[in-house]
């Protein structure tokens, strides 16, 4: 590999001097940010789920308590109530999540119903961008609701690993000032064959820049690269062994919580980190306990059931929540599927999450009651982050976070202040 100085100045005259150049890198490694210091933060680790698709959690958790007006509905699709684990006498979980209801009667694991973004898109890349932004129905803030709330804490963690969004691409939750780590796996600092590129990297770099003492911010930026990249190779990924005997789920969603775990349990200053399971678009063939639903309901439990065993003496100062763009329609269409909808499920899993219980003002499935045909929304999903995120992030800068939204406590967490 070739690098001149000269080269890498000009790559990196448009940022700052606490930003890091992508030439430091070669192309197959991951994208990382760095700057020097770390203050870590007060709060929880939080770890958000965006389920990509429209999720249909009208069979996740089953309203099996409407009768009628939820199994007429449905006669191909519908979960039948003694396949479901029942939590409060009106709703139950799909099979596929029993694994949870032990953590739910821990008290470590709740279900909010009814909840979803209050702009009626239907469509996913709206949906999503007005959801991972924080602003339904505006597009033009141009950075993510965890960007903002990692502007606007109190502390100002310096740590290269404070926001990670697990992949090739950073959630938009995530933009912002503060720069997110994008990383698909961290055994690509192990193998690939690349570990002779990485010396030859290191040893460039070297000559070039004051890396044993550096006298410049840019010796400084080389300098904490290697430390970073020397840290996650001491995580000796490929030999993880999770504790408790948890079993991810063999998939990029199962590495994506596995390596988040890994961070967490390296106590590398990571704040927020960001995780897709996507696929959820079911029109077609969506199946009750088999097909694709199941597939990937299943892949989620498991995932989230490992995630929770594997840091189990970690979980009090861990936060979990998962989201979806919008819900499935209450009817199944002709195609033994279903079609966008509108008001969905969120979980939230954690030691501070008031677990045990479905938060849920239901607006019931009567006619007069759906909207346009879907599950009317009644708590805005803005409401379970911003809890989330005063109750246990410790952030108070609400009104910056979810600009122009006033939110109403659910009492889903359990104060850490």
């Amino acid at each position: 590999m070739q690098l001149g100085r000269r080269q890498f100045l000009k790559s990196a005259s448009s940022l700052s001097i606490l930003g890091a150049s992508r030439a430091l890198f070669p192309s197959w490694m991951p994208n990382l940010a760095f700057a020097e210091g770390l203050n870590k933060a007060p709060g929880d680790v939080l770890v958000n789920i965006f389920l990509r698709g429209g999720m249909d959690g009208l069979s996740a958790v089953v309203p099996y308590f409407e009768g009628g007006l939820y199994y007429d509905r449905r006669p191909n699709l519908s979960v039948s109530e003694a396949a479901l684990t029942d939590l409060d006498g009106r709703f139950g979980l799909h099979p596929a999540m029993t694994p949870l209801k032990e953590l739910y009667d821990e008290g470590s694991f709740a279900i909010i119903h009814a909840t979803g973004s209050p702009d009626d898109s239907r469509s996913h890349f709206d949906a999503m961008q007005y959801m991972e932004y924080g602003t339904p129905g505006e597009k033009n803030i141009g950075t993510g609701w965890l960007g903002r709330h990692l502007k606007s804490a109190a502390w100002q963690n310096q740590s290269p690993f404070r926001a990670v969004g697990m992949g090739t691409m950073v959630a938009q939750s995530l933009r912002g000032p503060v720069t997110p780590l994008a990383l698909k796996s961290i055994a690509d600092f192990h193998y690939k064959g690349r570990e002779s590129e990485v010396t030859r990297l290191q040893q460039s770099l070297s000559s070039l820049y004051h890396t044993e003492a550096p006298l410049d911010p840019l010796g400084a930026q080389a300098k904490l690269v290697f430390e970073t990249v020397e840290l996650l190779q001491d995580l000796n990924a490929l030999n993880y062994e999770p504790s408790g005997g948890a079993s991810y789920p063999d998939s990029e969603f199962g590495l994506g919580l596995k390596q988040i775990a890994q961070l967490i349990k390296a106590d590398v200053g990571l704040e927020v980190a960001s995780v897709d399971l996507g696929g959820w678009d079911t029109h077609e063939g969506q199946g009750t306990l088999d097909g694709e639903f199941n597939t990937l309901l299943t892949e989620l439990s498991q995932g989230l059931y490992a995630f929770y065993t594997d840091l189990s003496g970690y979980m009090q100062r861990i936060s979990v929540v998962t989201m979806s763009e919008f819900g499935r329609r209450v009817e199944e269409n002709g195609s033994s599927g279903t079609d966008h909808g509108h008001g969905n499920v969120m979980f939230a899993m954690g030691g501070g999450i008031a677990g045990g219980q479905v938060f849920c003002d239901w607006p019931g499935l009567s006619s007069d009651a759906l909207d346009d045909g879907d599950l009317a929304i009644t708590t805005d999903y803005r409401d379970v982050l911003a809890e989330i995120v005063q109750g246990r992030l410790l952030n108070p800068a609400i009104d910056q976070i979810f600009p122009k939204h006033s939110f109403t406590p659910l009492g889903l967490v359990r104060s850490r202040a």
